[in-house]
């Protein structure tokens, strides 16, 4: 079903793109210019990720970081791929590299959620 464009999408989404990282709902918030309550974005967020323009991202300490879909889909990144936070500034990226795992075989793997913790290479060279 085709979903019509609304303002706040297209903030959301801006704000999205323009980063290029995994963002918290809070982080997009305050990076938006339009005036928007905090279930909206949410409501927004949760849209994208069923449409599958943002994948949701569940950090060790259980905050949602939302991140673009720009390489996920036509196998340019692996859908279960790693994610990278970093401890110093806080953000999420996605890592190109394909997860490697192995698991009895009467399992299915429907989602991964790998989540490393550290210091990026912005950070790092700070």
């Amino acid at each position: 079903m085709k979903r019509r464009n609304t303002p706040t999408k297209e903030a959301v989404l801006d704000v999205l793109v323009k980063t290029g990282k995994a963002m918290s709902q809070d982080a997009i918030e305050q990076k938006i210019d339009i005036d928007i309550n905090r279930a909206t974005i949410y409501r927004v967020l949760n849209r994208f990720c069923d449409d599958g323009i943002v994948h949701r991202v569940v950090a060790e300490d259980g905050k949602q970081y939302f991140a673009l879909c720009v390489k996920c889909e036509e196998n340019q990144k692996p859908s279960h791929h790693f994610h990278f936070r970093c401890l110093k500034c806080d953000t999420i990226e996605c890592l190109p590299v394909k997860v490697n795992f192995s698991i009895p075989d009467e399992y299915e793997v429907e989602n991964v959620n790998c989540v490393l913790t550290g210091t990026c290479k912005e950070c790092s060279h700070k």
